[in-house]
C-alpha cells in the first residue's frame, strides 16, 4: 500500500508485520502488550469516539504524558484518522506555557497521563476558551478517563464515516503543531503535514542497519525519550514502519531497569545519556581496585589507541573486548544493533569510544523545522565527528555566512499563525534557515560547528562560537555542564556546573574533603584548582581570542525544573546567565 499520510504507517505495518507484541508499556510492575490488530481496533475506537464528541477535521488535541505510554499511541493513530491535528506539548513547562500553546491552537480537548498533569491543565483550564474536555490516562477519581472515549466509539456502525475521512486526508495537509521550547521567548507551533514526517522516515529508514538473521518479530526498541519531541516521534513511525516491537520505558530514571527486562536492538539517545552512562561505567572501573581498576584502564588505553572503527583485529583488542567491553554490551542488554543519537552534538571522543567497544552511534542531526532529520550517519558511510551525509530527497546548502539552509519534502509548511517568523525562516530562494553553521567535507558529509544566533563578539572583535568550546570541555570527568560567556566583553570566561557525583568520588580516592552539598563542594579550594587544569588543558586546543580567561563554579544542578535547561537539555543561556548573575559578574569586575 502506499504510505502517504501518518496513519498509513500503522496499517501497513498490520498487514506486512502483524504483531502480538506491536507496544508494550509497564503498568504496576507488568509489562503489558497490545498487538499490532488491537491497535487498529482501539485507534478505530478513539476516531469514532471524537466523532462522537463532535470533533472535525482541523480541530486540535493536545497529548501529555510524563512517559510515553501505549495510549499515546492509540490516541494519535485516533486523531489523525478523521483529519484532527494532534498538539504533544512538554510535560515539563509551566501551566502558563500551557495557557499560551493552548490558547494559540485551540486545544478543543487534552489527553492527559497522570494527576500531576491534570492538577497542572486544570490549573490553566479556565483561561483557555476553546478547552472543552480534559481526560487521563490513568484512572484518577472524579476525573474524565480515555476509556470514555474508547467506549463512545465501541459500536462499529460508524466506521464508514471514519473510512470517508481517512480518504479525503491529503498528504499535504496538517497532521501535527509541535511548540518549540526554545532558549528564549514563547514557544512557536511547528506545522507539519503528514507528507513532511511520511517523507523523513522513508528516507530515513535505509540508514538504520538490520541484524542478519533476525526476523521482525525478534526485534525490540526501547523508547524513553519525550515522543512530544519529533526526534522520538519520527523513530516511532519508523520502528512502526518496519514491524519492530515498542517498549515504552518507564522513566529516564529507570532506563538501566528496563534496558536489563527488554534487552533492546535499538534505542534512542542524547548525548547527555551517553555521558552519563560512561560516567557510570568509568565511576565502576575506576574503584574497583586492585586488578580489575588495572585491567579496566589498560582497557581503555587500547580502545583509544584504536584507529579504524570495527571489530577488535589485533590481540591486545580482542582481549580488552572480552575481559571489559563486552561488559559495556551486556550493561545495554547485549543485543543493541545500533543507538540512534540526535538532539545536541555528541562528543567525538565519547562516541569513537563507543564505536570501538562494539556499540554504534548514529549520530545525526535536524530540527522540528524539518521533522526532523537533515543528515544522519550510516554503518556504511560514517565518519565520527560529523552528522553524516544529508538525506537523498533533501537539498542542503551551506550560505556564503556560512549557515546551513535546506530544501525538501519534510521542510515544515510554516508557524502557525505567525506568517511574519515564518517569512523569515526562508531565504528569498525557499531555503529553510536552520540557525546552525556548518560545511559539507569533501566527502559529502556535514559537519555543524555551532549556532549562528548563539556566537557572540567580544569587545575586542573577535567572533566567540561557544557550542564549540563547551562541547570539548565537557570531555572533561570534572564538568557537567558549561556555559562560555562573554558577549562584548573583553574576554570569553565560563560558568561552570561541576559533575558532584564524581567530585564526591574522587575527592574520596584522594582524601579530600570537599563537603557533601553542591554549596560546600563548589567552595573547595582543591576542587577550584582541579578544574583549572582541565580548563588549562582546553585552552591549548583554542585559538589566543578564544581561550576561556576566568571561570566560576556554579552551586546547583542546572536542570529543565529550574528553568536552565530546556526540554531537549540544550542551554536556556539567557536564564543561566540571569541565575548566576553574581558569578558573571565577579568574573568580569562589574561589582568591584
Amino acid at each position: 500500500m502506499a504510505i502517504k499520510r501518518l496513519f498509513d504507517i500503522a496499517h501497513h505495518a498490520h498487514a506486512k508485520f502483524p504483531l502480538d507484541d506491536m507496544f508494550v508499556t509497564k503498568y504496576h510492575g507488568e509489562w503489558k502488550k497490545t498487538s499490532s490488530l488491537e491497535y487498529i481496533n482501539l485507534g478505530n475506537k478513539v476516531s469514532r469516539g471524537l466523532l462522537k464528541l463532535g470533533i472535525k477535521p482541523g480541530d486540535k488535541i493536545a497529548l501529555i504524558t510524563t512517559a510515553t505510554r501505549t495510549e499515546w499511541a492509540v490516541m494519535d493513530l485516533g486523531i489523525s484518522q478523521i483529519g484532527a491535528i494532534s498538539v504533544p506539548v512538554y510535560p515539563s513547562i509551566s501551566a502558563t506555557d500551557y495557557v499560551y500553546i493552548f490558547n494559540n491552537a485551540e486545544v478543543k480537548y487534552c489527553f492527559v497521563s497522570d494527576r500531576d498533569l491534570l492538577e497542572k491543565v486544570n490549573l490553566a483550564k479556565p483561561e483557555v476558551e476553546s478547552l472543552q474536555g480534559v481526560f487521563t490516562f490513568d484512572s484518577i477519581e472524579g476525573a474524565a478517563n480515555w476509556q470514555e472515549v474508547v467506549d463512545l466509539g465501541e459500536n462499529p456502525a460508524t466506521q464508514n464515516e471514519v473510512e470517508d475521512l481517512m480518504k479525503t486526508i491529503n498528504s499535504e495537509d496538517l497532521a501535527t503543531i509541535i511548540y518549540t521550547s526554545g532558549t528564549t521567548g514563547k514557544p512557536k507551533g511547528v506545522m507539519l503535514t503528514h507528507q513532511n514526517i511520511v517523507s523523513n522516515v522513508l528516507a530515513s529508514d535505509h540508514r538504520i542497519p538490520r541484524r542478519r538473521g533476525l526476523d521482525y518479530k525478534d526485534v525490540k526498541v526501547l523508547s524513553f525519550l519525550p515522543i512530544c519531541h519529533i526526534f522520538e516521534r519520527m523513530l516511532f513511525y519508523l520502528f512502526q514502519f518496519n514491524g519492530f516491537s515498542i517498549y515504552f520505558a518507564e522513566s529516564i530514571e529507570k532506563m538501566g531497569e528496563n534496558v536489563k527486562e527488554v534487552k533492546p536492538h535499538y534505542m534512542s539517545v542524547v548525548p547527555r545519556l551517553i555521558e552519563k552512562v560512561y560516567d557510570k561505567i568509568y565511576d565502576k572501573g575506576t574503584s574497583s581496585g586492585g586488578l580489575k581498576t588495572k585491567i579496566f584502564l589498560w582497557a581503555l588505553g587500547i580502545n583509544k589507541k584504536k584507529t579504524k572503527i570495527g571489530k577488535p583485529s589485533t590481540l591486545s583488542e580482542i582481549i580488552a573486548d572480552k575481559l571489559v567491553f563486552s561488559k559495556w554490551r551486556d550493561g545495554l542488554g547485549g543485543n543493541i544493533v545500533t543507538l540512534v543519537s540526535g538532539s545536541a552534538a555528541l562528543s567525538e571522543r565519547l562516541n569513537k569510544m563507543f564505536q570501538n567497544a562494539g556499540i554504534p552511534i548514529l549520530e545525526g542531526y535536524g530540527l522540528t523545522e524539518t521533522s526532523p532529520v537533515i543528515s544522519v550517519n550510516s554503518v556504511d558511510r560514517m565518519k565520527v565527528g560529523t552528522v553524516g551525509h544529508p538525506l537523498d530527497n533533501l537539498d542542503v546548502k551551506i550560505q556564503e555566512d556560512g549557515e546551513i539552509t535546506v530544501k525538501g519534502p519534510s521542510v515544515f509548511k510554516g508557524y502557525f499563525k505567525n506568517e511574519e517568523m515564518t517569512s523569515e525562516a526562508f531565504t528569498e530562494d525557499g531555503y529553510f534557515r536552520t540557525g546552525d553553521i556548518g560545511h559539507i567535507d569533501n566527502e559529502g558529509f556535514l559537519k555543524i560547528t555551532d549556532r549562528k544566533k548563539e556566537m557572540f563578539k567580544t569587545s575586542g572583535g573577535k567572533y566567540i562560537a561557544p557550542q564549540v568550546i563547551e562541547n570539548q570541555a565537557k570531555a572533561s570527568k570534572f564538568i557537567e555542564q558549561i556555559m562560555v560567556v562573554g558577549d562584548g566583553e573583553k574576554m570569553p570566561c565560563a560558568l561552570v556546573q561541576p559533575d558532584f557525583n564524581f567530585v564526591k568520588n574522587w575527592a574520596e580516592r584522594h582524601k579530600l574533603h570537599v563537603g557533601s552539598t553542591p554549596e560546600e563542594i563548589v567552595g573547595s579550594k582543591e576542587l577550584k584548582e582541579r578544574i583549572g587544569k582541565e580548563i588549562d588543558y582546553l585552552n591549548t586546543k583554542l585559538g589566543s581570542w578564544e581561550q576561556i580567561k576566568r571561570f566560576e563554579l556554579t552551586p546547583l544542578v542546572w536542570s529543565i525544573d529550574d528553568g536552565l535547561l530546556t526540554p531537549t537539555l540544550k542551554l536556556k543561556r539567557k536564564a543561566v546567565k540571569e541565575k548566576f548573575m553574581d558569578l558573571y559578574n565577579k568574573m568580569y569586575g562589574h561589582d568591584e
